[in-house]
């Protein structure tokens, strides 16, 4: 396995997404919205995100702007099927409407989408990088460095994030590692229904938030 340039550029561009669970948490506040707000917001870039997978497939002028200007940066499983800015966005808006349950859930939907979204792309990059126990189609060294780094972000960066802890309080140890190592195994270990095998896009960062909503004390 190797890391290309348009592989970093990828997880960089996938890194940008933390906006999304920034502004399910912070955007009301922030733009003195109510707190349902976000929902329609992210339903509506979920909208676009569909309506320009759907021109691609049908209309060859969009494709061909579409491939000039992402191209490089699809994987060969997305030529032909939705891509994973698609999917996150999907993710999204189902953990946007998990937080319509209160400032809690709200700071569940940050909490997990934000490890899922910086974690995997940290295990797409080490895996690429220095990964060589392969299973399936991931790296064991990638899945390690979405392990380590969701601990971090869950155990350093987010007790020292405003307004979080006023809303969630402490976070324990024993659910740090809970919640890092789910994120890490379902990115490992993706769900196949039948022949299908689910985008962990989708499905991961609901997971995440619903297990730390329900990890949560109050």
């Amino acid at each position: 396995m190797s890391l290309t340039p348009e592989e970093i550029n990828r997880k960089l561009l996938h890194g940008l997404a933390v906006a999304l669970p920034a502004g399910i948490f912070y955007g009301p506040g922030l733009l003195v919205l109510p707190p349902w707000s976000q929902t329609p917001i992210i339903g509506a870039m979920l909208a676009l995100s569909l309506v320009a997978e759907a021109l691609r497939f049908r209309n060859p002028s969009f494709a061909l702007f579409f491939g000039r200007s992402f191209g490089s940066m699809l994987r060969t499983e997305e030529v032909n099927r939705l891509t994973g800015a698609t999917y996150v966005f999907g993710g999204s808006f189902l953990c946007s409407l998990i937080a319509l349950q209160g400032p809690v859930a709200s700071a569940a939907a940050f909490l997990g989408l934000t490890i899922f979204i910086l974690g995997d792309a940290v295990a797409a990059l080490v895996g690429k990088a220095i990964g060589r126990i392969r299973i399936g189609d991931k790296t064991l060294e990638g899945s390690l460095g979405c392990f380590v780094l969701c601990v971090f972000l869950a155990a350093v960066v987010f007790p020292r994030l405003p307004l979080f802890t006023d809303v969630w309080g402490e976070l324990p140890l024993l659910h740090v590692v809970v919640l890092s190592a789910l994120v890490a195994v379902l990115e490992l270990f993706p769900i196949r229904l039948g022949r299908v095998i689910l985008n962990d896009n989708l499905y991961v960062p609901v997971v995440t938030t619903l297990v730390a909503f329900a990890l949560h004390p109050a």
